[in-house]
């Protein structure tokens, strides 16, 4: 709606305007393609892993987690440190949930326990996001805007690691020093399960390939390698109907219908918003005020702040739409605050607002908040750390 009467909007001005209609057709054809790109790379990544889900891979890894006997300080860290690691191949909101999963399972009784695992999980997987392409949706558009190559992100694994390091070692201090009972849960991965994952990987190979072989938008590689997925599925489904002749079949269009459309079409409003509020020109005032006056580093330290209470997606497509004359490690720096900017709140991000509904009561805004000075240390030391150990990058143009 709010995309709708903005663009209403721009249609009236344009009216007023020689050349008006020519500039509003330009910008609506690269709004469309910036969403079309954006959806059919999202779309392929979430059918992936509702594969992956239906094949009980995540099951799995949370019911041999959960076996293990492990003390309560021993799983903050180890969920926390999967957290960081998954994210940059899955996304930061799958990596929470699964996590999310873990900890509940083995610390219900445990309130503060699940509080700050909860905590250590949404800053792990935001800071691990933040250094890849996959991890997060920000990174994604850098990405596919050109302003940073694939290899490029991992310049950001130090001060990412240094993000979530800080914060989780502050509170493990806060931990119980306890050891929560062994459960004999078992999950069986299903026929295939592996295989998905090792097609997964083919395909963010592919589009890795397609855009740095062939100088094709990373898209195009994606869709390639959903075919993969098409193909094997195809496999399952009849191998599995010869060995069980069951009713309930594996179909690959059912995780079509569960990819988080949602999410898409929230992409869809953020993605028309913002660039019609860039036609009419309030986008270039913006950043004429920001980085012409307060200087490319304190702008885009302002805009991870900004990503806690607005949304780090809106506020990473207004800087790629603003488009302000930065070198390669300026566009890392504003990467990674957008990137775990989110961390400073529970609501700013997609993985604090999951486990929020995930927690049952025991993770909050307030029980965050109560953290988020530790968490500010972590994302003023990850600053300084790309500062420091990135120097170099802030002296290559773009």
């Amino acid at each position: 709606l709010a995309a709708g009467i903005i663009w209403i909007l721009v249609a009236i001005l344009a009216k007023s305007k020689e050349y008006g209609q020519e500039l509003v057709e330009h910008a609506l054809n690269h709004n469309l393609l910036e969403y079309a790109a954006l959806l059919l790379f999202l779309l392929t990544a979430m059918i992936y892993v509702n594969a992956m889900t239906e094949r009980n891979v995540f099951e799995a890894l949370r019911a041999w987690l959960v076996k293990r006997g492990y003390s309560y300080k021993k799983l903050f860290w180890i969920t926390g440190f999967l957290a960081f690691f998954i994210s940059p191949v899955a996304d930061n909101l799958t990596t929470a949930l699964l996590m999310g999963a873990v900890v509940l399972a083995v610390g219900a009784d445990k309130p503060k326990f699940v509080s700050l695992a909860f905590i250590n999980i949404v800053v792990a997987a935001n800071a691990g996001g933040a250094f890849s392409p996959f991890g997060d949706i920000t990174t994604l558009m850098v990405w596919q805007s050109g302003h940073v190559k694939f290899f490029g992100f991992f310049a950001l694994f130090i001060p990412s690691l240094i993000n979530f390091l800080i914060p989780a070692a502050i509170m493990s201090f806060a931990i119980p020093n306890e050891t929560p009972k062994a459960s004999e849960e078992e999950e069986i991965l299903k026929k295939g399960a592996i295989s998905i994952c090792l097609l997964f990987l083919c395909t963010i190979i592919t589009a890795v390939s397609f855009e740095q072989f062939l100088h094709l938008p990373p898209f195009l590689g994606m869709m390639t390698g959903l075919s993969y997925l098409f193909f094997f599925s195809y496999y399952i489904k009849l191998s599995e109907n010869k060995v069980t002749e069951s009713t309930t079949e594996f179909n690959i269009f059912s995780k079509v219908a569960k990819a988080e459309w949602d999410t898409l079409l929230f992409f869809f409003g953020v993605i028309f918003c913002v660039g019609g509020l860039g036609t009419i020109g309030y986008l270039a005032d913006v950043s004429h005020l920001l980085y012409d006056g307060f200087g490319a580093t304190n702008a885009n330290i302002v805009a991870g702040v900004l990503s806690a209470i607005v949304d780090n997606i809106p506020v990473m497509f207004a800087v790629l739409t603003m488009t302000p004359d930065m070198s390669l490690g300026q566009w890392l720096l504003v990467t990674l605050t957008a990137g775990v900017g989110g961390s400073l709140l529970s609501i700013g991000s997609a993985a604090g607002v999951a486990l929020m509904g995930q927690s049952k009561g025991y993770y909050t805004f307030i029980s965050h908040l109560k953290w988020t000075w530790a968490i500010a240390l972590g994302y003023g030391a990850s600053i300084v750390t790309h500062l420091w150990i990135n120097s170099a990058l802030f002296d290559v143009p773009i």
